[in-house]
């Protein structure tokens, strides 16, 4: 699935006049108008949020398909039509529509996307790190945390590996300039968003070793080794361990 979240588009556009649409899809599904709270029904809740996770415009007989998928292809269609209607009575423009194609409405902005196009700029090699808020680059919660449709799990990892990998380019990146302290909230972001990934464990450590900690860095690597052998039956890997030879010798 291509997605607006694995692509990270950001939407920043809106048409003259209109009052500011934001999406909030990290954490819970919230739809602002002006700065005022809407609520809608599930059925247009799941539609809005489906079209907000692709890039592209959609076949209406795909997201009827998608999203209705033990339903009978006409009452899908109908369906359809209905969460349609129901994502027009807030009176901002929420999708653009045509006969056969649906769009998520490019004046709506999205929080999953603003986070994912960040993350994919870091990742290019943008200097954004140099002058940056760690909040920013970490997730505000799992995408559509209540949600458990297969779109929404696929997306929801796509999502958290992307900011994992941002977060630990960020350390990195800080570490070489020898900004410790950035690289040490991001080091223990990573770990905090994912404590069985290896890689944010060698960043944390590497911060404490540049630190003068070295207490602190054989304590890291005990608690992983701990964890790994609980939560996994493994154990570091060499690499890991190389990182402290020198400190206990």
């Amino acid at each position: 699935m291509k997605s607006a979240v694995a692509k990270g588009t950001a939407r920043t556009r809106r048409a003259p006049g209109q009052e500011p649409v934001s999406l909030a899809l990290l954490g819970a599904f919230e739809l602002s108008c002006g700065g005022r709270r809407v609520d809608l029904p599930m059925s247009a809740q799941r539609l809005l949020a489906f079209l907000a996770l692709h890039d592209r415009p959609l076949m209406r007989v795909y997201v009827a398909g998608a999203l209705w998928l033990d339903t009978p292809e006409d009452r899908a269609a109908a369906n359809l039509r209905s969460s349609l209607w129901r994502l027009h009575q807030p009176g901002a423009r929420l999708v653009d529509a045509t006969n056969s194609q649906l769009k998520l409405a490019p004046d709506v902005t999205v929080d999953a996307h603003e986070t994912a196009a960040l993350a994919h700029r870091l990742l290019a090699g943008s200097r954004e790190w140099d002058d940056l808020d760690v909040e920013r680059v970490r997730l505000r919660g799992e995408l559509l945390s209540d949600w458990y449709e297969d779109w929404i799990l696929i997306e929801r990892e796509r999502l958290r590996q992307l900011s994992l990998h941002a977060l630990e380019i960020v350390g990195e990146r800080l570490l070489e300039v020898g900004r410790l302290a950035g690289a040490l909230e991001a080091a223990l972001a990573a770990v905090t968003a994912e404590p069985l990934r290896e890689s944010a464990h060698r960043l944390l450590i590497k911060v404490h070793i540049a630190e003068g900690n070295g207490g602190e860095a054989i304590r890291q690597l005990e608690s992983c080794r701990r964890l790994f052998a609980d939560q996994l039956g493994l154990a570091p890997s060499p690499l890991l361990e190389a990182l402290v030879r020198d400190l206990t010798l």
